[in-house]
Order: C-alpha cells, then sequence, then structure tokens
C-alpha cells in the first residue's frame, strides 16, 4: 500500500470518527463543565458589581446601598449579554 493510499485511509477513518462523535448525546461531564461555564459567565459580573458596589457605598457618608444596587443589576444585565453571546457562539 503507498503512502498516499495509506493517508487516505486514515483521513477518512478520522473524518468518520469525528462526525460519530458529533451525533452522539453529551455525557454527564460535558453538561456539567457545560452548565459550570454558563454558571461562572453568569455569576462573576454580579458578585464583582457587589463587591465594588460596596466598596463604593463605604466611601459615601452614611447609610447607602445605592452603587451596590446599581452594579448588582448591571452585573445581572452583563451576565445575562455573556451567556447569551456563549450560546450563540455554541449554536
Amino acid at each position: 500500500m503507498s503512502f498516499r493510499n495509506k493517508l487516505l485511509k486514515q483521513t477518512h477513518r478520522d473524518v468518520e470518527r469525528l462526525e460519530d462523535k458529533e451525533r452522539r448525546p453529551a455525557g454527564w461531564g460535558g453538561i456539567v463543565f457545560y452548565g459550570g461555564t454558563l454558571g461562572l459567565l453568569f455569576v462573576v459580573p454580579i458578585v464583582g458589581g457587589a463587591y465594588l458596589g460596596r466598596w463604593l457605598d463605604t466611601l459615601a457618608a452614611g447609610y447607602s446601598v445605592r452603587w451596590t444596587l446599581s452594579l448588582i443589576v448591571l452585573g445581572i444585565a452583563i451576565g445575562g449579554y455573556n451567556v447569551f453571546r456563549f450560546l450563540q457562539k455554541k449554536n
């Protein structure tokens, strides 16, 4: 068998494996990893906004939660946008 024919046969086998893998449903590990990624994309901006807002509120005189609430809401919007973009890239 020539080198060219051997290479074509291996390439054909690799393509069949990849197509078979695409048709199989995701396993539990993949689902957990995917869910964890989505969770982090959503939660990290919210927590970051809460910490930054709390720090800004401590700089103001008196009791205030204006920055905390505002940045939490902004974090929810950014987290939702992150998840939306991630899901769009996957499809």
